[in-house]
C-alpha cells in the first residue's frame, strides 16, 4: 500500500469540518482546529475553492461553506448505492466475526423480508434464506423496524382490536403486549427475539439508517439456544449495533454523536 500524501489528507481534513456546526468556516477557524500553519491553510483554502469544493458565503466575508462538487460526488455515489448489496458485505463481516447467522431485512406492510443473508460455519445454525417473508413482530429485526415507525403509522399496521398470529409459544400475540416491548426497543436502541420465530433460536437486532436518518432496515445476529447466554447477549449487541452502523455509513447516514 501507498503512503498517504500529506496535502491531500489536510484537505480532506479541511473538508470534513464542514460536517459539523452551522456549516461556514473561516480559514482562522481551520488554522485553530487543524493546528496548521496559516500559509498552508491559505493555500489549501484557494484550491478547494477554485476547484468549487466549497465557495464564499454571500454577506459573511472571509466565509465559506461547501460547493457543489462534494454534492455532485454524493449523489454520483448514490446512484450505485444498493442496499441489498451493501448489507451482504456487512453481514458477511459481521458474521466472520462472531461465526453466528446475519440477516439484513427490510420491512413490508407487517412483515420483514430478508434481503441479505450469511450463514455461521457451525453445523448447528439457523437455517434461513433471503427472501424469505417472516411476520415482523415474531423476529428480533421486524420489532426493531415496527419500533422506528410513527404512532400513528405502528396502529395503522398492527390495530390493537387484532390478534397476532403465533410461530412458537413464545411469539407476542397481543397488541398491548408488543407495543410495550416496542417502547423497550425504542429506549434502548436494540432488539431481541427470545425464541419467538424459532423455538431452537433467539436473535438480537439495531436499526440501519439512510443519509436523511431515516430507519430502512436492520442487521441481526441469530443463535442457537445451545450457543446463547447473558453474557453471549451484551457482545453480540454490541456487534449488532456496530454493523447496523457500518452499514449505515455506507448508506450515507452521518451520526452526530
Amino acid at each position: 500500500m501507498g503512503r498517504l500524501v500529506p496535502a491531500v489528507t489536510r484537505a480532506l481534513d479541511i473538508l470534513e469540518l464542514f460536517l459539523d456546526g452551522d456549516g461556514t468556516l473561516s480559514a482562522p477557524d481551520i488554522v485553530r482546529r487543524l493546528q496548521l500553519p496559516r500559509t498552508t491553510v491559505h493555500e489549501l483554502v484557494t484550491t478547494l475553492a477554485a476547484r468549487k469544493y466549497i465557495i464564499p458565503v454571500t454577506g459573511r466575508p472571509g466565509r465559506y461553506r461547501l460547493g457543489v462538487r462534494p454534492y455532485q460526488l454524493g449523489a454520483r455515489y448514490a446512484e450505485h448505492l444498493d442496499l441489498a448489496a451493501e448489507g451482504q458485505q456487512v453481514a458477511r463481516s459481521v458474521a466472520e466475526t462472531c461465526d453466528e447467522t446475519v440477516h439484513v431485512a427490510i420491512l413490508e406492510d407487517t412483515d420483514v423480508i430478508y434481503i441479505a443473508k450469511v450463514d455461521s460455519t457451525h453445523a448447528v445454525r439457523m437455517v434461513s434464506a433471503a427472501g424469505r417473508r417472516l411476520p415482523a413482530h415474531c423476529t428480533s429485526v421486524g420489532k426493531m423496524l415496527l419500533a422506528s415507525l410513527p404512532e400513528k403509522e405502528l396502529a395503522a399496521r398492527l390495530p390493537d382490536d387484532v390478534e397476532l398470529a403465533a410461530m412458537t409459544p413464545n411469539s407476542i400475540t397481543d397488541p398491548a403486549a408488543l407495543r410495550e416491548a416496542l417502547a423497550k426497543i425504542r429506549a434502548r436502541g436494540v432488539a431481541v427475539e427470545s425464541r419467538e420465530s424459532n423455538p431452537d433460536v433467539s436473535c438480537v437486532a439495531a436499526p440501519v439508517r439512510d443519509r436523511t436518518g431515516q430507519v430502512v432496515a436492520a442487521l441481526s445476529i441469530s443463535v442457537p439456544m445451545i450457543r446463547w447466554s447473558d453474557d453471549r447477549l451484551v457482545e453480540l449487541e454490541q456487534l449488532a449495533a456496530k454493523g447496523a452502523d457500518d452499514l449505515s455509513e455506507r448508506l450515507g447516514h452521518r451520526r452526530t454523536s
